[in-house]
């Protein structure tokens, strides 16, 4: 008699139908290959981002892997601390998603009636808002008006610092709409199962049962729009720092670096490495996200095939 193999946990099956995606498999591990090389690309790189030189655009040769700038500044370390400083903020804003919009999400799925109507009115009046306009009367409006204030709190002295607070602050406020939305249409539709009845009558009160029966149920679409959400902030962060809304000299994002590389572009030549270099780097990292994103939204489809 022959044993039947056991069955596999709905993990494995995830796993297994994760592995299958080699687009999602190879653009995980070079996301991990970015993010190791940008924390440790800077510290044993032999130039520094913002160390001046006479050897003004020069193009990519051995000792300047990707060239120099204006300022004779070595543009692969520079490069490498703008993609930390994308990825620092699209982590960010996808956190800020996660938190607000879980949270916000769940709370009007779950309680419904009149508390759903009015918080998700809230959301459709932050919807209806372009979101880039909004960001940057944010943006501007906070360092209006808290910016001494937050300097003195701090001891903040940059300008450069307190525009990447406020960067976080305007990106986060706009980031966990879409993930509020898809979280309260799943609460609605698990807040009437037989589990989440049979919870509440054996006593479970209502924070339970929606932290501990209905969320659980929901971890992967919201890992999947997770990840999604990184590449959106980490785009709408390089468009802002290419208008000169965003990050701030000495600082450099992605962004700004292709902004910077933009300013030089004249009849006369075009240093294309100030562009190309950085403008590459954001259009993998980009493409990797949503490669990933689109993997695990197929893996974690509980009605996918093994």
């Amino acid at each position: 008699m022959i044993n039947a193999p056991p069955a596999l946990t709905p993990r494995q099956r995830a796993w297994r139908r994760f592995k299958r995606n080699r687009a999602a498999v190879i653009s995980g591990l070079f996301l991990a290959l970015v993010v190791l090389v940008v924390l440790v690309g800077p510290a044993i790189c032999p130039y520094s981002p913002n160390a001046l030189s006479e050897a003004q655009f020069q193009p990519p040769n051995l000792r300047h892997w990707f060239g120099t700038d204006v300022h004779g500044r070595d543009l692969l370390v520079r490069v490498l601390m703008g993609a930390r400083l994308s990825l620092l903020v699209g982590a960010t804003g996808a956190g800020v998603s996660l938190v607000i919009g879980v949270i916000w999400g769940a709370v009007a799925g779950y309680l419904g009636g009149r508390w759903d109507s009015a918080m998700m009115r809230a959301v459709d009046v932050l919807y209806s808002l372009p979101s880039v306009v909004f960001v940057i009367v944010l943006i501007t409006t906070l360092e209006q008006l808290f910016k001494n204030w937050l300097s003195r709190l701090v001891s903040i002295e940059s300008d450069s610092t307190v525009r990447l607070l406020f960067l976080f602050v305007g990106l986060g406020a706009v980031s966990w709409l879409t993930m509020a939305r898809i979280v309260r249409g799943q609460v609605l539709s698990l807040r009437t199962r037989g589990f989440v009845e049979a919870s509440r009558a054996l006593g479970a009160n209502e924070v339970r049962i929606l932290w501990r029966h209905i969320l659980p149920n929901m971890y992967g679409i919201i890992i999947v729009y997770l990840v999604l959400t990184v590449p959106a902030v980490i785009l709408s962060e390089s468009f802002l720092s290419y208008l000169g809304l965003g990050i701030q000299p000495p600082q450099a994002s992605l962004g700004s670096l292709i902004a910077d590389g933009a300013g030089q572009i004249n009849p006369i030549r075009i240093y294309w490495w100030l562009i190309v270099m950085p403008g590459g780097i954001l259009v993998a990292m980009l493409l990797a996200l949503n490669f990933l994103g689109d993997g695990l939204r197929d893996a974690l489809d509980p009605l996918a095939e093994s």
